[in-house]
C-alpha cells in the first residue's frame, strides 16, 4: 500500500549543512525536473555572492552553475553537484526505493515529503538516516488506499495520472512537461489523457465542494 511521509532532517551533516551555518537565512527549495548529474535547487535569502561565495567555501559542494532566476523574487535555480562522500538526502531517498514530491528547507531543517511502496520502506529509510546521525522527525504518515481514490470519486486511473501529472510538474508554473510529453511518459494518445484530466478535475470538484451531479449541469442560456 503507497505511503507518504513528511519528514524533517537538520540540514547539518548533510550536502547544504555548510551553506546553512555561512549563510543562516539561505531557504532552498528543490526543482521537480532538471536535466543534468547534479540536483536542481532554488536558492534565496542572502545575497547572490553570498550564496556563491558559501557555495565556493563548503568542502560537501563540487561544481554548480546557474540554471535560471527569478530576478522579483532574488530567486536563483542552481545545478549543484556534492562530493561523493558527502550524505546526500536526494540520492538517500531514491536508494530506500522512496520519490521525493517536494523539499524544502530554511532555518537549517529540511522538509521532505516522500513517497514509498510501503512503510516498510519509511522504517529503512528512517533507520538510514538516523545510523547516519540525522536526527530525522516524521512529521505525518499516512496510507493512499484504493479507498481513499474512490472517496474522492476517481477511478485508480484518474488518480495514477494525477499524481503522475504532479510528480512531473505538469501543474507548476510554469509547467516543466507538456500534455504531450506526459502522455508518452503514460503510454497514452493526447486526447486520452486530456479526457482523463478533465474527468478526474470534475471528480476532484464535484467532490470537494460536495455537490450532487445534477448540480454541477450547466442551467440553460437564457433565451434572446
Amino acid at each position: 500500500m503507497t505511503s507518504i511521509a513528511d519528514i524533517e532532517i537538520p540540514a547539518d551533516g548533510t550536502g547544504t549543512g555548510e551553506l546553512f551555518e555561512a549563510a543562516p537565512s539561505l531557504t532552498c527549495e528543490m526543482e521537480r525536473v532538471i536535466a543534468s548529474s547534479g540536483h536542481g535547487l532554488w536558492l534565496s535569502g542572502p545575497s547572490q555572492d553570498t550564496i556563491e561565495t558559501a557555495m565556493d567555501d563548503a568542502s560537501a559542494i563540487g561544481a554548480y552553475s546557474v540554471i535560471s532566476s527569478e530576478d522579483d523574487n532574488d530567486r536563483w535555480l542552481y545545478d549543484i553537484e556534492f562530493e561523493p562522500d558527502t550524505i546526500d538526502l536526494f540520492e538517500v531517498v531514491l536508494e530506500e526505493g522512496g520519490t521525493v514530491l517536494s523539499a524544502s528547507a530554511s532555518s537549517n531543517t529540511w522538509l521532505l515529503s516522500i513517497r514509498f511502496a510501503d512503510r516498510e520502506s519509511v522504517s529503512s529509510l528512517y533507520d538510514r538516516l538516523d545510523n547516519d546521525s540525522l536526527t530525522p522527525t516524521v512529521v505525518r504518515l499516512f496510507d493512499l488506499a484504493e479507498e481513499t481514490n474512490s472517496q474522492c470519486g476517481l477511478t485508480p486511473r484518474q488518480y495514477e495520472t494525477l499524481v503522475a501529472a504532479i510528480d512531473h510538474g505538469y501543474f507548476e508554473i510554469p509547467r516543466e512537461v507538456s500534455m504531450q510529453e506526459l502522455s508518452k511518459e503514460l503510454d497514452i494518445s493526447h486526447q486520452a489523457l486530456s479526457e482523463r484530466l478533465r474527468r478526474a478535475y470534475r471528480a476532484l470538484v464535484t467532490s470537494e465542494l460536495n455537490v450532487s451531479e445534477d448540480e454541477t449541469v450547466a442551467p440553460p442560456m437564457p433565451s434572446d
